[in-house]
């Protein structure tokens, strides 16, 4: 039996310095308590308990008018929402196994209905039911996080957890994961036990409960959310970090309650105090009036932490191609570390995308790592010369398996996606779907105002220092989707007109505009790619298939998302490649392999209200008269911005992904897809990546499955067994000793999202 203290000792200790709790201070009042606490901390981003907090932010009082400016402000954006009609009357199949229904026009109303009838006690309680309004949707794209809700505090608990399997086949069970950790390294003299009970409820029941609050669709992609995963880790603050439970993604905004107790399955009980982040100074703040002046009311003291940028924000330089640079990652330590990674062949400075070759009886097996499809203006080109470099490595190496690991993948720049796909498939399909958006009065004045503007401007890159006019007209205008001559039409033509672009077409009780692609041999390319051509055209042709479709296989934790979706719907309906998906929920059967949005492109609302004023800016003095007697007067005013949680994604889903030969045009967000296998975690896959590598290896080309659903050994092969390399015995050294050489105090416990200060601009990415 596992002592009580041992599991208390262990727990507590090994986070003691990553968040440590500060007593209530004598103070007239919560917030006044919070702020002597922050006084007396010398740390970056201070920490006060849970309930001393919530009391603070709760006292913040209710200004009715103000929110109701905020409600009315949200308006105009949820109108570019693509899926307004599919949330509220979804396919049956989707309310069976995926999410229910939502009508965000009826709940919105409501909300508006509640403030005018001054209805909510406090401020904290109207921006919970706004922050709820985008994220019941479980649509990664759509997202609106007020001030109150994420400015001021982060909520998190005391210690991550892990779900595993004890052999590969049982049902996973909950773990503390630093119990793990610790028994991984002979660090305990006991064997942890799986949690039984959280807070007095199964520990099953009340972890699915949790993983709904989170931004993914599916329901075993949300479970797996919950927990800590190294690849989530890799990605530091910019990704999901140590799981939702532990505060981190979006388990950083629901307030988890003031203690959170464990009971383990031997009978013992573990009780800790949750505690918040403070993310903003509290000087002057003496209570929730101060608080609410000082910081909601669109003023500020110290907002210069930047909210993710909008997409297509970049400005690469258009005379930049592919090939011009060499790519600077190297072997050496990166500024973000990667826990429980092996030494890469190479890898990105922010571990976006790194090659690994496997060892031993996998020695034929490389692995391509891409938990992001990059969303920083400076990684783009690397991020393709990456790929593009391991593959052919690997292939000059002898290696003649690769399996793709796209576990954490939220996303990122469009293209990008579509060029790691034509690097592996060079001669395959150049699309994925067909990218509709919706059709109403906004996004058509748009498009007919872009479009008549580019019918004057050649279609070509233009250097900004020679004219910086044509440059930028070029940039925001030419190049984009709403001049009818950027994209094609489903059977790959140009459209004649914006007419013939926008429709609007009826469909499931909306209007769209009719489908349209992209077209990947546009000149303007490197304008919507962050400076990058895709392989296969422009500059780069000629390149060969590296891998037979049967040689490669992805591996998915369900996160994946955005671009990861366009990405996978290409591997898997254009390029034949399996899929595996990793954990689940701890129940029997097949999962899915993408849980996140499969929307094709999100616009925060920062680039929407740009995109209205900017066409005013078009317009003639008589022009722009007439726009503010339209839609396109809507969007001056700054309510929604003022109130923004500082270091928050606000965006919505523009465009929708439509399969060919689908004659009912469901967008790909509303079908549900199982994975052709379903692995579940281990202990070992819990601190050593290659554990997850390898048994998607057995599964497909070793003649030993851990599918536990579905199956991958339709080959008939076992992997080929050769003669050593001293390449191969040199790598099998160096991971020897990276083995040797890793500590338990290597894995962080206190990597928490973290985007303020950020510069995401990815047209395609699910914010964490």
């Amino acid at each position: 039996m596992v002592l009580l203290n041992s599991i208390v000792g262990l727990s507590l200790a090994s986070i003691a310095s990553a968040s440590p709790l500060h007593a209530r201070q004598n103070a007239s009042s919560p917030c006044a308590a919070v702020a002597a606490s922050v006084a007396t901390q010398t740390i970056a981003v201070p920490t006060v308990p849970a309930q001393l907090a919530y009391d603070c932010i709760t006292s913040v009082p209710f200004n009715q008018s103000a929110a109701l400016a905020l409600v009315d402000g949200i308006v105009p954006y949820v109108k570019w929402q693509s899926t307004t009609a599919y949330l509220k009357d979804p396919p049956a199949e989707y309310i069976e196994k995926i999410q229910d229904p939502v009508d965000l026009w009826a709940d919105l109303g409501a909300i508006r209905d509640k403030v005018v009838a001054g209805d909510y006690t406090n401020e904290f309680e109207f921006g919970w039911d706004v922050y709820i309004f985008s994220q019941q949707t479980h649509d990664g794209h759509f997202v609106f996080v007020p001030d109150v809700i994420g400015t001021v505090f982060n909520w998190a608990r005391q210690t991550p957890l892990v779900s595993v399997s004890a052999d590969g086949v049982e049902l996973p069970k909950p773990y503390v994961y630093s119990d793990i950790l610790a028994e991984s390294f002979n660090n305990i003299t006991y064997i942890p036990s799986p949690v039984y009970k959280i807070n007095g409820k199964d520990a099953l029941e009340f972890l699915e409960d949790w993983s709904q609050l989170g931004s993914l669709q599916d329901r075993d992609a949300l479970y797996n959310n919950v927990f800590y995963e190294l690849a989530s880790v890799s990605l530091g603050g910019a990704g999901a970090g140590i799981g939702t439970f532990a505060g981190s993604g979006r388990g950083r905004w629901p307030y988890p309650g003031a203690e959170t107790t464990l009971e383990f399955e031997n009978g013992t009980t573990l009780t800790y105090s949750n505690y918040a982040r403070v993310l903003i100074p509290f000087d002057g703040i003496t209570d929730g009036e101060s608080l609410y002046q000082l910081w909601f009311t669109g003023n500020q003291p110290t907002a210069t932490e930047a909210e993710p940028g909008p997409s297509n924000s970049t400005t690469p330089s258009p005379t930049l191609s592919a090939t011009a640079t060499a790519a600077t990652t190297t072997t050496t330590t990166t500024s973000i570390p990667a826990p429980g990674y092996p030494p890469p062949v190479l890898r990105e400075e922010n571990n976006l995308i790194g090659g690994y070759y496997l060892d031993g009886e996998y020695s034929d097996v490389a692995v391509l790592s891409v938990p992001s499809f990059v969303s920083l203006d400076t990684a783009e080109i690397p991020f393709q010369q990456i790929g593009e470099k391991f593959l052919a490595a690997a292939r000059a190496a002898g290696k003649t398996k690769l399996v793709i690991d796209v576990s954490a993948n939220g996303g990122g720049t469009i293209l990008q996606g579509y060029d790691l796909y034509k690097q592996l498939f060079p001669d395959g399909i150049g699309h994925a779907t067909a990218d509709p958006f919706r059709a109403f009065e906004s996004t058509d004045l748009i498009g007919q105002k872009f479009s008549e503007v580019s019918e004057g401007l050649p279609r070509e890159l233009v250097d900004p220092n020679e004219n910086a006019t044509l440059y930028e007209l070029t940039y925001e205008v030419v190049s984009y989707v709403f001049n009818y001559q950027s994209d094609v039409d489903v059977n790959g033509k140009n459209f004649p007109s914006w007419e013939a672009k926008f429709g609007p077409v009826e469909r499931h009780g909306d209007t769209y505009s009719n489908l349209i692609r992209w077209n990947l041999s546009d000149v303007l390319t490197p304008l919507n790619s962050g400076g990058i051509y895709i392989h296969g055209y422009g500059n780069l042709t000629n390149f060969t298939q590296p891998f037979a479709a049967e040689d490669i296989t992805v591996v998915t934790d369900g996160y994946c998302a955005s671009t990861c979706t366009i990405f996978s719907e290409l591997m898997r309906k254009r390029g034949g490649v399996k899929y595996v998906s990793l954990g689940g929920r701890s129940k029997a059967g097949a999962t899915q392999a993408i849980g996140g949005v499969k929307g094709t492109n999100n616009f925060p609302w920062t680039y929407i209200q740009f995109l209205a004023q900017y066409t005013h800016t078009l317009g003639t003095t008589a022009e722009s008269a007439y726009y503010n007697t339209t839609e396109l007067g809507d969007y001056w005013n700054n309510t929604v911005f003022d109130r923004q949680a500082i270091g928050s994604s606000v965006n919505v889903n523009f465009r929708d992904g439509i399969r060919d030969g689908d004659e009912t045009q469901t967008p790909a967000q509303f079908i549900y897809e199982e994975s052709d296998c379903r692995i579940l975690y281990t202990k070992e896959m819990s601190y050593d990546v290659t554990a997850i590598w390898k048994a998607v290896a057995d599964s497909a080309w070793g003649g030993k499955s851990h599918c536990v659903a579905g199956a991958l050994g339709g080959y008939g092969k076992k992997m080929t067994k050769r003669e050593r390399s001293v390449q191969d015995k040199v790598l099998a050294r160096s991971q020897q000793m990276w083995r040797r050489g890793v500590s338990v105090d290597d894995y962080p416990l206190d990597v928490f999202t973290d985007l303020r200060g950020g510069a995401w601009a990815g047209n395609a990415i699910m914010y964490p």
